[in-house]
């Protein structure tokens, strides 16, 4: 069954196919008009021969000597003997072609009709589509921007120690509807950025200067601490020596 397939195949290819492209290439070279009709009669009944094979393969090939059947019939058509293709297109395509010429050319502009405006419906929707994912895209960019920016002036980046107040830029909520605006906007949160980081450099300064003077205190302390008790043990000599002369 693959074998005669494969067979069929290759004759339907090579005598089917190949050899009357090439005589009808001659055919118009020629100008020899008895030759173009007798293959444009040829290639019509094989185009519907193709048409039908399609499908005929689907639900005819396990019957026995199917292939075999298909090399004979195009044989038979291309034969100068038989005139296959000739008495097929006179006897019966071209008399049902005449009788449904009118609708087939009817079908053949309503489909040409319908596929155009199809095709520049499914066209505007896809360019539309393509615009509004790029809106939604660049939008959604200068939103990442910004959360971005927001994210780097968070409250606990710009708190100082000990203190419960936190200094943070007032980012307005609203993406700006143009570059000029979201420039503008860039600006003015580098500018309140570089003024938060000066408030947190004069905070972690006064700490320091603080804990400088904590630590100073502290050590006077301790000065006059180690003070009283050497007076305390000068004292308390003295009361003793006192005591042993009374």
């Amino acid at each position: 069954m693959m074998v005669s397939a494969i067979i069929s195949r290759v004759v339907i290819l090579v005598f089917g196919t190949l050899y009357p492209a090439y005589a009808s290439y001659k055919a118009v070279k020629t100008k020899n008009v008895r030759e173009y009709v007798k293959w444009m009669m040829y290639w019509i009944v094989f185009a519907l021969f193709t048409c039908a094979e399609t499908f005929a393969d689907i639900f005819l090939s396990w019957v026995p000597f199917y292939y075999e059947a298909k090399i004979v019939f195009v044989l038979w058509l291309l034969s100068p003997a038989t005139k296959g293709s000739s008495i097929l297109y006179r006897k019966f395509v071209h008399p049902q072609l005449t009788k449904r010429e009118q609708k087939i050319d009817a079908y053949i502009q309503q489909a040409s009709d319908k596929g155009y405006s199809a095709i520049l419906t499914v066209g505007s929707k896809g360019l539309s589509y393509a615009s509004n994912v790029v809106v939604q895209t660049a939008l959604k960019g200068h939103g990442a921007v910004l959360d971005h920016l927001k994210k780097s002036y968070s409250m606990s980046d710009l708190s100082v120690e000990g203190s419960s107040t936190a200094v943070g830029p007032n980012v307005p909520p609203v993406i700006p509807d143009n570059e000029d605006e979201l420039d503008n906007l860039d600006n003015r949160l580098i500018e309140e950025r570089e003024e938060a980081n000066r408030r947190l450099r004069e905070g972690r300064k006064e700490n320091e200067m603080l804990q400088q003077k904590g630590n100073a205190g502290a050590g006077q302390d301790d000065v006059i601490t180690t003070r009283d008790t050497q007076l305390r043990s000068r004292t308390s000599k003295y009361s003793h020596k006192e005591g042993m002369t009374c």
